[in-house]
Formats: structure tokens, C-alpha cells, sequence
């Protein structure tokens, strides 16, 4: 098979299932680690993905969505709490989510609905309402407060592992699982896994996904599932026929410099991150040195990465397949008219530019992700091209419920988007954040020289110009019209300095303008309470 040959799976709807629902169920599905630059949709020259594609003709694309910050936990904080991460402090995995904040699962309850998760929301507690023994201090795969568990699938693996077992498979080694066989050669291997098409994380979710539809079905009453996909996030790799669904050498132009050393040359913080990139976090086979003694991204060839290149692509198009079967089962099954669909990402993937895997940093491959919303009563083909949220969406979940939050949010609701409707006063920016802390572990210098908290850059990114402000370092600044790619900074160039600080006084307003004003707008007196706007 190849990419050209790909079909969409979206069947025909069957029949309207007829209810006494009068509000919509709710479907909030998430692929981790997705590119919004990876759709056919957006233009992409190879990737294919037709089911997601046919689903943007029948619903509403936003081509310039960012997600707030990463990691995993931190930009999930903001995509469950309508914040941005200054505000819900979630700075890396593992950072707790304070319990009094609202969040999507608290909402849909008070507003009758079950939210129902299969996945994973890798939400850390907040240790000051528990013991000090409890276990849920021990991990930060803890579900979202207010969630149902439909099905977890925490890093471990262990319920798909489970399952696999049940399907035929004789696993002595579960961390062997993802580890394919090795190419003569080579330091990528390009092979599948022992495990199907059928049998993936993907396919595992779904399967319990449908099962729990079939208990849903006797309900005269609207349902909200959480869908969380694990793919395409590492480790890279992926069964036939995606695995060789794409050839190294097919994709886009990097966005990057001539090497590894000029990148890190380029910023400070450039050189710290590419210290910190280990393989083992992308690919699970250098336990036996495969990477020939390095273990840093930095250190692949530019080979290397090509073959990371078209594994990712193959995981993109095996979610894109699967995500085709479920809306055909949502259709078949009556369901599809009377379902809010959004569809989107946590955080993105650097995949080779800046010589650069994985997420975090300052360039947009981090954070730019797909968001497609499909309303029963919404717009259809509909492109929007104003930079959106993902602290949006739990605005916008709210405005389907019917609800309000019950603290002040950073995020705007997007439902009048998804109608096809212009919004007026709409942010003119990305705004997004990077904590670092972590890197201080492993540079005592670093640690030496700066707190904590001053590990935390932040971006604005417009049509114009791409402006990072990080304490205790250089700012830097692009002109994307001269340089879209961001490859040359001109933050100490004179003849940007007015530039320079127009952008720094605009992040000053914004930060400003998201000020907590969840208590602030009381005032406390002898007539009481008063709200003051």
C-alpha cells in the first residue's frame, strides 16, 4: 500500500438514532504529540490522511491553533482548565493541578452529563488534600478530577499489554513490546512490531470505546466521552501496512540550520536543551547501544532522522485510519447528528527542525496543533484563521453545556467560530509558555545562576513577528516575513529594537489583561456582596 492509495473509512450515515436528547453528546477526542502542520487538509505535500480530511469538509478546521505550553501535563492543565499555564502553575509532569480549579469534568457533571475517559489525562493531585501515604502521590497518571474511568492506559501499558496477551500474543517482556527488529546498518529501524494494525493502543481505546457505547444505548440521555490517544507520541513505531507507508526522504523542507552545533550556537538555552534530548525518550531500543554510543538527538544524522520522519508519519495515518472507523460506528450506530466532535491535540512535535525531537523550547513545531470542531447545528467546510487556544476549549465546552465556570478563565469560547460566524475583537496572537526547570537538575551552573520560577520563557507569535521573552537569558525575536522558518534572531539588531520592545510591552498587557479575577471583581461591604465590573 502506499500513501496515495489511502481511503477514507467515513461511511455513509445509516440512520438518524432518534432520542429525547435535547443536548448534544459530547466527544473530546485527543492525539498526543500531533503536528498541526501533519493533515492533508493543511497542505501537507506527502502525509495523507482522509478520514480526518472528509471530517474537516463536514466541520470547522482552525489552521492557526496553538496549544499554551508542554509537556504532556502542562498542556493538558490548560486544555482541561481553560488556562494558561501562569495561571494553573502545571509546569512539567509530574507538577500537581490545584484542587479548587474548574475543569471540563467538573462542568459536564453539573450540567447532568457522565464525562468518561479512555486514555489517560496525566493529571498529578493536589498533595494538600491527601495523606502523605496515599497512593495517588506516587504517580502522575491520576485522572482528571470530576472524570469517570472508562479505560485507563497509563505509560506502562499494562491494560493494552493485558489485552494483546488475549489476543494470541506470548509477551514475556512487556518493555520489549515497542522494540522492533534491527536493520543491517542501521540506527533506526524502519521494521513493525510484532503487534497488527488491529491491535494497537489505538484499536485497544476503541474497542473499549464501543463497548461502553453499547451500555449507553438503552440512556434517553446525552453522553460525554474523553477519547486520548497515546499515538503518534514516542516511542516511534508503528505496524503495516503504515510502517512503510513512506519513504525517509518524503516530507517537508526542515526548518532548521545547516547542523546540530550551529543550532546550538544560535541561543544559550538552544545548547541547554539539545544537553538534556536523550534517544531513550523517543525510541525504546538503546538499551544495548544501538545509538553507537551517544545518546543525544543532537548526535543523529540527518538520515536518522528521515527514518524518524516516516515512522511518525505512519503512527499519523494509523490514528487517521482508526479515527475513520470510529465516525463510520458513530454513524452507523445514530449517533454522529446529534455529537459535538472536537478534535485536536495536547502539544506538538519538533520532528528534526532545529535539529530538534519532541517538544518544548521557543519555536512553533512545539506548540502549532490541529483543531477541527464539527457542531450538530455548526458550519461545514468552514477554515478559521485566527489564532486560537487551547485554552479555548473548555470555553467552548462550556458554551455546548450550557454552564459556566466557577473561576475566571484565560480561554474564549469558539462555538460561534464553529458556526461559521466571525467573531469580533479576537486575540492577534500565539501566546504560549516553556518551564525549564528541569533542566537546572542537570546544569549546575544553571541552577546557580537562576531560581526556579525564572526558568520560564514565554512567546508571542503573530503574522508579523515571533517575540521570546526567558529571564535570565537573551531575548530573542524573528521576522517571519524575511524569515519564516525563524533561523536568524534579530533581537539585538538596532533596527528591530522598536520592534523589540512593542512586542515585550504587548506581553506585559497580555500577562496584565489574565490576571486571577476570580475574587477580584467582589467587593465586600456593608450592602453585602457586590460583583464590580
Amino acid at each position: 500500500m502506499t500513501a496515495s492509495q489511502i481511503t477514507p473509512r467515513i461511511e455513509p450515515q445509516i440512520k438518524p438514532k432518534v432520542t429525547s436528547k435535547n443536548k448534544p453528546n459530547i466527544l473530546l477526542i485527543t492525539a498526543d504529540q500531533w503536528r498541526g502542520d501533519c493533515l492533508g487538509a493543511a497542505g501537507h505535500p506527502t502525509l495523507k490522511t482522509p478520514n480526518i480530511d472528509a471530517l474537516i469538509a463536514d466541520a470547522v478546521h482552525f489552521t492557526n491553533h496553538y496549544t499554551t505550553t508542554a509537556p504532556c501535563s502542562a498542556a493538558r492543565a490548560s486544555l482541561y482548565t481553560g488556562l494558561y499555564q501562569m495561571n494553573h502553575r502545571v509546569v512539567q509532569n509530574g507538577a500537581p493541578l490545584a484542587h479548587d480549579l474548574d475543569n471540563i469534568a467538573r462542568a459536564a457533571r453539573r450540567a447532568g452529563y457522565l464525562p468518561t475517559l479512555f486514555g489517560y489525562t496525566d493529571t498529578s493531585h493536589d498533595p494538600r488534600t491527601l495523606h502523605p501515604n496515599d497512593p495517588d502521590l506516587r504517580s502522575y497518571e491520576k485522572v482528571l478530577p470530576g472524570m469517570h474511568l472508562g479505560q485507563l492506559l497509563p505509560e506502562n501499558d499494562k491494560p493494552w499489554i493485558t489485552w494483546l496477551k488475549e489476543q494470541g500474543h506470548q509477551i514475556e517482556d512487556a518493555s520489549k513490546v515497542h522494540i522492533p527488529p534491527m536493520e543491517e546498518g542501521e540506527r533506526v529501524s524502519l521494521q513493525p512490531p510484532s503487534y497488527g494494525e488491529q491491535e494497537t493502543q489505538t484499536a485497544f481505546l476503541l474497542q473499549k470505546f464501543y463497548r461502553w457505547l453499547d451500555e449507553q444505548e438503552d440512556e434517553e440521555k446525552p453522553w460525554f466521552a474523553h477519547i486520548s490517544f497515546l499515538r503518534p507520541h514516542p516511542p516511534f513505531i508503528v505496524p503495516e501496512p503504515f510502517a512503510s507507508l513512506y519513504e525517509p526522504q518524503e516530507g517537508s523542507p526542515y526548518q532548521r540550520l545547516e547542523d546540530a552545533a550551529s543550532e546550538a550556537q544560535s541561543h544559550p538555552l538552544m545548547e541547554l536543551l539539545q544537553q538534556h534530548q536523550s534517544m531513550s525518550s523517543f525510541l525504546n531500543y538503546d538499551k544495548n547501544g544501538a545509538f553507537g554510543g551517544s545518546d543525544l538527538v543532537k548526535d543523529l544524522s540527518a538520515h536518522d532522522i528521515d527514518r524518524i520522519r516516516a515512522i511518525y508519519y505512519g503512527m499519523i495515518s494509523e490514528v487517521d485510519a482508526k479515527i475513520g472507523e470510529m465516525i463510520a460506528e458513530l454513524k452507523q450506530r445514530g449517533e454522529w447528528d446529534n455529537t459535538l466532535v472536537i478534535l485536536t491535540s495536547d502539544h506538538a512535535e519538533m520532528m528534526g527542525d532545529h535539529w530538534m525531537l519532541g517538544k518544548g523550547g521557543y519555536h512553533q513545531g512545539s506548540y502549532h496543533i490541529p483543531l477541527v470542531i464539527r457542531a450538530p447545528h455548526g458550519a461545514r467546510g468552514h477554515k478559521v484563521e485566527a489564532f486560537t487556544s487551547a485554552a479555548d476549549i473548555f470555553p467552548t465546552l462550556l458554551d455546548a453545556l450550557g454552564s459556566e465556570a466557577l473561576n475566571s478563565l484565560d480561554g474564549k469560547s469558539l462555538m460561534e467560530f464553529a458556526c461559521g460566524k466571525s467573531v469580533p475583537d479576537w486575540r492577534d496572537a500565539a501566546f504560549f509558555e516553556f518551564d525549564f526547570r528541569i533542566l537546572r537538575k542537570a546544569h549546575s551552573d544553571l541552577k546557580a545562576k537562576t531560581k526556579a520560577a525564572q526558568c520560564s520563557l514565554a512567546v508571542l507569535r503573530d503574522h508579523d513577528f515571533h517575540y521570546v521573552h526567558c529571564p535570565g537569558f537573551p531575548a530573542l525575536l524573528f521576522d517571519l516575513k524575511k524569515d519564516p522558518h525563524c533561523l536568524e534572531n534579530v533581537a539585538q539588531d538596532e533596527a528591530y529594537m522598536p520592534v523589540r520592545l512593542r512586542y515585550a510591552e504587548k506581553m506585559l498587557d497580555l500577562r496584565a489583561e489574565h490576571l486571577d479575577e476570580t475574587l477580584a471583581r467582589y467587593m465586600v461591604g456593608e450592602d453585602g456582596v457586590v460583583i464590580v465590573d
